[in-house]
């Protein structure tokens, strides 16, 4: 009352209405600003709370406070301005998230350089909207590796660690764990191969030789984009063999324009491997591809498709049958491919954890298969029944076979027919057979024999299919090839379970006397040779030379072959 006789004694009635219009005015402005200025949120999810821990390390931490309503916090840690963007908590308790970024901007002194921060939005509404759980996970046995001087500090929970390489090729071991649970390459090195495991939005670019991994969270990296370079075959160091081996391109991206669209999505993981390098060499296509791809996709039990590299087709035809026992689904022959087929898993590279020739790591720490899983595999793929080499009983009347491994262009046997005949003398079955495109058929061949005998060369990598306890008798040809013998194929045998002899050949029993004078460097001294290079040993020791053997001398040899059959 008191308002409306002063109201009323001081303005008209018109002038109290105008007054009005303006009051209504000026109270929408307040809240207005209010709104512009403060931005209050008013949903039911909770907010962020930066807190600035000065404890030892001098970390800045990510609280998630259900209590708080306002995000107040841009803190700078050391040179590096740090700030958050990311998390929603509904635990009752707060979590405390420390975020490493390993920065290796110089691969060649291996030091990295490490960085403590908190990524954080520029806008409050942003960091809440989208706020989410963290995908947690201990990736700390997938760091695992050979080299370990001088990689990243392990995975912990709820750490996140990132390693920004782009100096080198390839990252002693990276891991990033970002949103929507997209997970940067995990990339090892190991004896003789290098290789990346990868989990998320995967597309593979057959045309580009490039592997993209997806993230659709663009402000979750502080640089640009990574890459690595992987040439996927596992004899790492022969910079021959890896030349003949098409380098691919492992990158993550985040930009939407840089994204190859899915034409092909499968739901199996996949293995990128290549056919090149030596692989059209018998033994290097089972020592540095079908063992290294038997070692990576086992554990998958068959759910698991093979991308192809390098893939020839005669190769791809002559080790069908293993790839099909390892997998279940169709070989895709990846380069050049009109298709971008997507994933969620995979890994670029093959896995050989050992320097050995045709070996698999006895440690079972290393690797859950043994060579003996490997031939038992490789029994069952190609149906051989023989599983164990004859034992002759004294008063047997069983004759156990004998392969001679003939060859037709070089390390010939010039006198297959004397070594039959003295063979057979011994008590042998004798079959004369020389390795082709046709692997079951040889495997059969050798699966049916006890014992095998052949010049050092690639024929002698089918004593894969030799029963256990069978015997292999390598004849080493003239030129200091003893070492190529003994790491080709002397330790390996022995890693199979096969017993193992050799025969070292004089001079006078190799062909190279009637090339060359007697006086020449060739027969006389082979050091000089090998000084010479690899070409120059390989073209004349390897390529020029047939053997004919000394039946009388090689005979105690045999004797000693059946006498480890009694055994």
């Amino acid at each position: 009352m008191i308002y409306d006789s002063v109201l009323g004694r001081s303005f008209s009635k018109q002038e109290q209405k105008k007054l009005g219009y303006w009051a209504f005015v000026a109270c929408l402005f307040i809240a207005l600003s209010f709104f512009t200025n403060f931005k209050p949120f008013l949903g039911p999810l909770s907010v962020l709370n930066l807190r600035l821990s000065m404890g030892e390390d001098e970390k800045l931490h990510l609280f998630s406070d259900t209590d708080s309503s306002l995000l107040i916090a841009n803190e700078t840690v050391g040179s590096s301005s740090s700030t958050a963007n990311d998390t929603s908590s509904s635990h009752e308790e707060a979590e405390i998230m420390s975020t490493l970024i390993v920065n290796d901007t110089d691969s060649s002194h291996g030091e990295s350089e490490i960085r403590e921060i908190i990524m954080n939005s520029t806008s409050i509404d942003n960091a809440t909207s989208r706020s989410q759980e963290v995908f947690k996970e201990s990736h700390t046995q997938n760091m695992k590796t050979n080299d370990t001087s001088n990689s990243p500090p392990l995975v912990k929970e709820n750490d996140i660690y990132m390693v920004n390489n782009t100096n080198s090729s390839l990252p002693k071991a990276t891991d990033v764990v970002t949103k929507n649970n997209t997970i940067e390459p995990l990339c090892t090195l190991m004896g003789r191969s290098d290789f990346c495991e990868i989990k998320g939005d995967i597309r593979i670019d057959g045309k580009s030789y490039t592997v993209f991994i997806v993230s659709s969270e663009t402000d979750i990296l502080t640089a640009e984009n990574t890459s690595w370079s992987i040439r996927p075959y596992a004899r790492k160091g022969d910079q021959a063999a890896m030349g003949a081996v098409r380098e691919w391109t492992v990158k993550l991206v985040t930009v939407a324009s840089d994204i190859p669209q899915c034409t092909q999505n499968h739901s199996v993981p996949a293995i990128l491997f290549s056919a090149g390098g030596y692989a059209g060499n018998h033994f290097h296509a089972f020592t540095d591809v079908i063992l290294p791809l038997f070692l990576t996709s086992r554990p998958y039990n068959g759910e698991i498709q093979f991308l192809i590299t390098n893939g020839r087709p005669a190769w791809i035809s002559k080790f069908e049958t293993i790839m099909k026992a390892l997998s279940r689904y169709q070989l895709i022959s990846i380069d050049n491919s009109q298709d971008i087929h997507c994933y969620d898993s995979m890994t670029v590279g093959l896995k050989r954890r050992t320097n050995k020739e045709l070996s698999i790591d006895p440690d079972p720490s290393s690797s859950p298969y043994s060579m003996k899983d490997f031939r038992k595999f490789l029994r069952s793929s190609y149906s051989l029944k023989k599983t164990r080499a004859t034992k002759i009983r004294n008063g047997s009347k069983k004759r156990p076979r004998l392969l001679i491994i003939s060859r037709k262009r070089s390390r010939a046997f010039t006198n297959v027919g004397e070594i039959v005949t003295m063979a057979k003398r011994l008590g042998y079955r004798v079959v004369v057979a020389e390795p082709d495109a046709d692997v079951s058929g040889f495997a059969q061949i050798i699966n049916s024999c006890d014992v095998v005998m052949g010049v050092h060369g690639a024929g002698l990598t089918n004593i894969v299919f030799l029963p256990e306890n069978a015997v292999l008798v390598q004849v080493i040809p003239f030129g200091g090839t003893e070492w190529l013998s003994r790491t080709y194929f002397e330790e390996p045998a022995k890693g199979m379970n096969i017993r193992y002899l050799d025969y070292k050949i004089r001079l006078e029993e190799s062909t190279l006397i009637q090339q060359y004078p007697a006086d020449h460097v060739v027969l006389r001294d082979p050091s000089a040779i090998w000084k010479q290079g690899w070409s120059a040993v390989e073209s004349i020791y390897l390529r020029q030379q047939n053997v004919t053997l000394n039946v009388n001398r090689f005979r105690p040899t045999l004797v000693k072959a059946l006498d480890l059959l009694h055994q």
